[in-house]
C-alpha cells in the first residue's frame, strides 16, 4: 500500500468495516447486491471515500477504505449508511415495507479495524 501525500501531511490508513441489516434479514440476493454496490460505489465516488474492497453477502456489508486524515471512520460509516438507506428504499419501497417495518435499514452499530502494515523503521522515517 502506497503513502498518501498532500501540501500538509503523510499517511497510510486503511480501515475495515463490517455493518448489517436491521433484523439481521438476509435481504441481499443477486439484485438487491448488485443495487447495494451500485449506489455505495456512487457514494464513495461523491464523497471522496477510496473504496478498496466490497463484499456484500446475504445478511451484512465488508468494505475496506483509504482514509485520509480529516475524515473519520465514524463520519464515513454516517454518510454511507444514511444515503445507502434512503437510496435503496426509494428505489424498493416493498422492501422497507415487508422487512423493515420500523423505517431503518441498517442497525446503529458497526464494526471498523485499522490495518496497518507500518513497521518501526517506516514510523522512525516519519517521527
Amino acid at each position: 500500500m502506497e503513502t498518501q501525500r498532500s501540501t500538509h501531511h503523510v499517511c497510510r490508513l486503511m480501515y475495515y468495516f463490517v455493518w448489517v441489516p436491521k433484523y439481521r434479514h438476509k435481504i441481499f440476493n443477486e439484485l438487491y447486491r448488485a443495487t447495494m454496490k451500485a449506489i455505495i460505489l456512487k457514494v464513495g465516488y461523491d464523497y471522496d471515500i477510496d473504496l478498496v474492497e466490497l463484499e456484500i453477502p446475504e445478511d451484512h456489508i465488508h468494505m475496506v477504505i483509504k482514509g485520509i486524515p480529516k475524515q473519520s471512520p465514524s463520519d464515513v460509516m454516517q454518510i454511507i449508511k444514511s444515503i445507502t438507506s434512503r437510496e435503496f428504499f426509494r428505489i424498493y419501497p416493498e422492501v422497507r415495507k415487508t422487512y423493515f417495518w420500523g423505517g431503518k435499514l441498517w442497525t446503529q452499530s458497526y464494526f471498523v479495524e485499522t490495518i496497518g502494515n507500518a513497521t518501526e523503521e517506516v514510523i522512525r522515517k516519519y517521527a
